[in-house]
């Protein structure tokens, strides 16, 4: 244990033997005086300037008259994540800053040679979905949020996540509810087949709620750099292949928390319609990509990968696209959880804004050659295609 200057108290958890091959390093982290040191900043969304009509629709925001992606039903302009606090442009014009001070940031992960190889590092957090479970009790299920959020950001190079490392932080140390958090994290590096390799455990008196937490996660994987996935063959034809989220995933829970509240339900009422109480149903654990992402890019033919987090389809396609090109998505091509068609309906939300924060239903997204398309496994969604042009649409097929 370590105490700093303004009552933070540091208990660093790290393998202690670096020197030790990979093989050899233990599966369980032990105890240690080391503290892991990583840089910042290779969490950046690109600004990105792209037309959003979609191909087939009567329906335009700036008269406020929308049409529902789940009910065709037209209301009055709802809600929006910058209503909900989020200013997805003021995070585009930091990132436009920050890029001239530190060139090269804005993929999905930062690579670093390393021989015949790069390292590829990745950090995040869980947002603001902590805060339903602070009210929901569930603390088991969100360190596998917080492993996902950075695994499945590195696997879009084709990296193989080698080690994690986790950062939790609160007030006051509750024992047996940190223990819940980080056997979370734990399920996570065992379904990323990755080692919990240390972490840092902060008690800072008086700067959080009663009761609440903070949590950040660090991944580092490694690819062949003839093996790295980077999105430059890209070409006009190709496929977009959807693979299947289990809900909301840890993006756009401000909004969702500001729907939650307008729809006077609690999170142990149950979703409308569906044998699930809506604490389970936004609780869902994020899906770890990373194995059946490897699968398929054993298989050839992989081009481009996208993880669908924060700026939803809308952003997050277009990054791994050769400039020039564009997505056209088929709006029915796969199956929206009901999550999404209740918070859309309660919060009279605009298509565009769900694109635009939300998954919807589809959590990363693959690039293919149309022969290696031909044999997806039957668990993805064929959900649109490579086009000449900039940005995403949209067309009903």
């Amino acid at each position: 244990m370590s105490t700093s200057i303004g009552a933070k108290a540091g208990f660093s958890r790290c393998l202690p033997d670096w020197n030790k091959s990979l093989a050899e390093v233990p599966p369980a982290p032990k105890l240690s005086s080391c503290r892991p040191v990583f840089n910042y900043g290779l969490k950046r969304l690109p600004a990105l300037s792209m037309d959003f009509g979609r191909a087939g629709s009567s329906r335009t925001s700036k008269t406020g008259v929308i049409v529902h992606m789940s009910t065709g039903v037209s209301e009055t302009a709802g809600l929006t994540y910058k209503d909900a606090g989020v200013d997805i442009d003021a995070g585009s014009e930091l990132v436009r800053r920050i890029a001239k001070m530190a060139p090269g940031i804005g993929g999905f992960g930062g690579l670093f040679p390393l021989g015949d190889s790069y390292l590829v590092a990745g950090t995040d957090g869980v947002g603001t979905k902590l805060k339903l479970a602070f009210e929901s009790g569930i603390h088991d299920t969100i360190g596998i949020d917080l492993v996902a959020m950075s695994v499945n950001d590195i696997v879009t190079s084709g990296a193989k996540p080698l080690f994690f490392l986790d950062y939790f932080a609160t007030s006051h140390l509750d024992v047996d509810l940190a223990e819940k958090v980080i056997r979370g994290i734990v399920d996570g590096c065992q379904q990323s087949d990755c080692t919990l390799l240390g972490g840092e455990t902060a008690e800072m008196p008086g700067f959080y709620a009663d009761g609440e937490y903070d949590l950040s996660g660090f991944a580092v994987g490694i690819v062949k750099k003839e093996a790295v996935i980077d999105g430059k063959n890209i070409t006009a034809g190709d496929v977009l292949i959807g693979l299947p989220s289990s809900g909301v995933h840890s993006n756009g829970y401000s909004l969702v928390r500001r729907v939650l509240d307008q729809s006077g339900l609690s999170l142990k009422d149950e979703l409308p319609g569906e044998n699930i109480t809506l604490g389970q149903a936004l609780m869902a654990p994020t899906v770890i990509y990373v194995k059946q992402v490897l699968d398929i890019i054993s298989q050839g033919g992989v081009k481009g990968i996208a993880h669908i987090t924060g700026g939803g389809f809308t952003d997050n396609i277009p990054r791994v696209f050769p400039k020039g090109l564009g997505a056209l998505i088929y709006k029915n091509s796969w199956v929206i959880p009901p999550v999404f068609k209740w918070i859309q309906k309660v919060g009279r939300i605009d298509d565009d804004e769900m694109l635009r924060t939300f998954n919807n239903g589809i959590g990363m997204v693959l690039v293919l050659s149309r022969e290696a398309a031909e044999s997806i496994p039957k668990s993805a969604y064929r959900i649109g295609e490579v086009v000449v042009g900039d940005g995403v649409t949209y067309k009903i097929i």
